[in-house]
């Protein structure tokens, strides 16, 4: 599916794959692998951005995908996100949902909001924000209804 769509119907929260259609090199092709795994991956979606202006210039929208963390000893060194335009060239498709039940946790509220985990339950989302901050955090509950109206209404994204 195009990443339109991905925009349009992905909840946050899920598991999104995208591919641009090319075979796999072998192993030992170790830059043409690389290359290949740079648009040929996936990622947890974490925020979808509408139109916005920055001066002069319009930004189209956009959606952020969490690809991975890069540390040693629980230290999370970096963090790799992926953000793609809604023109993009490449081919999405949903792996998984969040689950009915579980919650999301935004770093914020409103339009620019991040999600920073996905937990199974409340409890489990607010035991997680006591180590980890984030003062200003939302959570919000992924509901069946949510869930449900995706299928009813024709609109699944997988």
């Amino acid at each position: 599916m195009s990443a339109s769509l991905i925009y349009d119907l992905a909840p946050i929260g899920a598991i999104v794959a995208w591919s641009d259609g090319t075979p796999r090199p072998p192993e030992h092709h170790k830059k043409r692998l690389a290359a290949w795994e740079n648009r040929n991956s996936r990622g947890r979606l974490i925020r979808k951005q509408d139109r916005r202006g920055l001066g002069n210039i319009s930004l189209s929208p956009d959606f952020t995908l969490h690809e991975g963390d890069f540390g040693a000893g629980g230290v999370i060194a970096i963090r790799v996100h992926r953000t793609f335009s809604l023109d993009s060239d490449l081919t999405f498709k949903v792996i998984e949902r969040p689950a009915p039940g579980s919650v999301r946790v935004f770093d914020r509220a409103g339009a620019s909001a991040e999600l920073v985990h996905l937990a199974s339950s409340r409890q489990a989302a607010e035991e997680w924000l006591t180590p980890h901050g984030h003062p200003n955090a939302v959570l919000e509950e992924v509901s069946a209804d949510e869930v449900a109206a995706d299928h009813v209404e024709g609109r699944a994204a997988a």
